[in-house]
């Protein structure tokens, strides 16, 4: 640190005025906020490899004479292993589009407009950055290659695939790691700055929320197919198929404007395999940081990112039958549907992960999933009006928890929605544009997920959730929905839902 701050002050001709250490990113880098005294600021890196420092410095001052969108490298030690940069600021793509995520996917006008304009630049970093650029410096390797890929297939295998204790073939199974290898690396693809980390996190919204890209160092040359993959099958962002297509659509279009581009099937065939090697690819890191380093960020992206491989095994045909055939068992798993992790119990023994590399629960911490649950848990969700009285519980625990929609913005003031409901698209438009319902909801969905889970480790058997506003015809019944559906979907459990004020029953069976 001590040597950062006289880097800074070389820099800039004093110290800083303040200087605050920012969060860490899962990173070897450590980063910090200075601040002159005319509160402007830089951010300060240091970094424990030289190599991964200067493939960041050589490529941030390659793409900003391009007239990229990337920070601005400032000044740097003579052994690069600190630098300074500009502030982009502290608003992430990822923190922006933050409400449509925990929504489930339903993402409003303004987040679709932010992703739209962050896959359009895409190309722009992809093929102008890759002019004039010498891929020697890139970091660890200068190019997408076989061995690059049968790497990280293999990191699959070990890190994941055998810790299911799933019987396969391993000599079948290498064969079409093989094919598939040498499928993605076939030649004939445009050859270009292949980001390999571009994701929602990775992307900086700045100003009039323009945005700008970070942590690049990984980049090499390789196929532009690959970033596009990592962005749009991303496991935790929920894509719904609709807004992928046209993000996709959006992608091919702004390609156009820097190269040829393939037909659209053929484009569209060569990303279905960038999808999949994609799949493999992330499943193995989250099987290591997860189950090896036991980082729970990890662990819950297990279960969306086998969604997405079962969505992509139902849509595509490979031809790779073994692989394939081994994939369909590996997502029919059980315990890959859901896979949670709690604190431990205060009875005196633990319960940890569904960690396949913990078969034996005899033999180590105690394991749980829902399925292991001493009794069904079902959970009622109802919307009402504050005007006919909360609902009662017939259950005969007493009620649950019972939440006010009635701070948020009120679609019912307005006419073209007097008539209509919370399940009426119009009023969803309304509510998610607004955002306020979002920022709600986001709240309620911490404290019923940390209840819900701790109901089913004491194996209760029913939970009550209900919503009020004015009418219980909007917000309420917006609100409602939603958290069934979540709870629906991220426990696998029975939820019963009662619109009461417009007679409406629905059950979500479990899964």
């Amino acid at each position: 640190m001590k040597k950062l701050l006289e880097l800074y002050k070389r820099w800039s001709g004093a110290e800083p005025a303040t200087t605050e250490k920012l969060p860490g990113a899962g990173s070897n880098r450590s980063y910090y906020r200075f601040r002159a005294a005319d509160g402007s600021t830089v951010i300060g890196c240091i970094g424990t490899s030289r190599d991964e420092n200067h493939a960041f410095i050589y490529l941030a001052r390659h793409f900003t004479k391009r007239q990229l969108p990337v920070p601005q490298v400032l000044a740097a030690s003579d052994d690069e292993l600190r630098y300074l940069q500009t502030d982009l600021g502290t608003v992430s793509l990822f923190d922006a589009i933050r409400g449509g995520r925990e929504a489930g996917g339903r993402y409003t006008l303004k987040e679709q407009d932010l992703l739209r304009k962050t896959i359009r630049q895409l190309p722009n970093i992809q093929l102008r950055g890759a002019r004039e650029l010498d891929f020697s410096h890139c970091y660890p390797q200068p190019a997408f290659d076989t061995d690059s890929v049968l790497f990280d297939l293999n990191y699959f295998k070990y890190c994941f695939l055998k810790a299911t204790e799933l019987d396969f073939h391993e000599l079948k199974l290498e064969a079409d790691f093989r094919l598939l290898a040498k499928d993605l690396t076939a030649a004939g693809d445009e050859q270009c700055f292949l980001y390999r980390d571009f994701q929602a996190r990775n992307v900086m919204l700045v100003g009039t929320l323009v945005p700008y890209f970070i942590d690049f160092q990984g980049g090499r040359r390789g196929p532009y197919y690959y970033d596009l993959a990592s962005f749009l099958w991303q496991a935790s962002a929920k894509y719904p198929h609709k807004l992928r297509r046209e993000l996709v659509y959006e992608y091919y279009n702004a390609l156009k404007q820097f190269t040829e581009v393939p037909s659209p099937h053929r484009f569209v065939e060569r990303l279905g395999l960038f999808v999949l090697f994609r799949q493999l690819q992330v499943l193995g890191a989250y099987g290591f940081r997860g189950y090896f380093e036991r980082k729970q960020h990890f662990i819950e992206s297990i279960p969306p990112a086998m969604q997405n491989l079962r969505e992509l095994l139902h849509d595509r045909n490979f031809p790779y039958p073994y692989l394939v055939d081994l994939l369909h068992r590996l997502t029919e798993m059980p315990q890959y549907r859901q896979i949670e992790t709690v604190a431990s119990r205060a009875d005196g023994y633990k319960i940890t992960d569904n960690n396949p590399y913990n078969p034996h629960p005899q033999d180590g911490p105690a394991t749980f999933s829902k399925y292991d649950a001493q009794g069904p848990l079902v959970v009622k969700v109802f919307s009402f009006s504050y005007h006919k009285g909360i609902p009662a519980d017939e259950s005969g625990n007493g009620g649950g928890y019972v939440f006010d929609c009635r701070s948020t913005h009120n679609p019912g003031r307005y006419e073209p929605y007097k008539k209509l409901t919370g399940l009426d698209e119009p009023v969803i438009r309304f509510l998610e544009d607004d955002g306020e319902i979002l920022t709600f909801l986001d709240s309620v969905y911490k404290l019923a997920d940390a209840h819900v889970r701790r109901y089913i480790q004491r194996g209760f058997t029913s939970l009550m959730f209900s919503f009020g506003c004015t009418g219980g015809q909007h917000r309420s019944v917006y609100s409602a929905q939603h958290l069934a559906e979540h709870l629906h979907r991220k426990f696998g459990i029975e939820v019963h839902i009662c619109h009461r004020e417009q007679g409406i029953r629905q059950t979500l069976k479990a899964e």
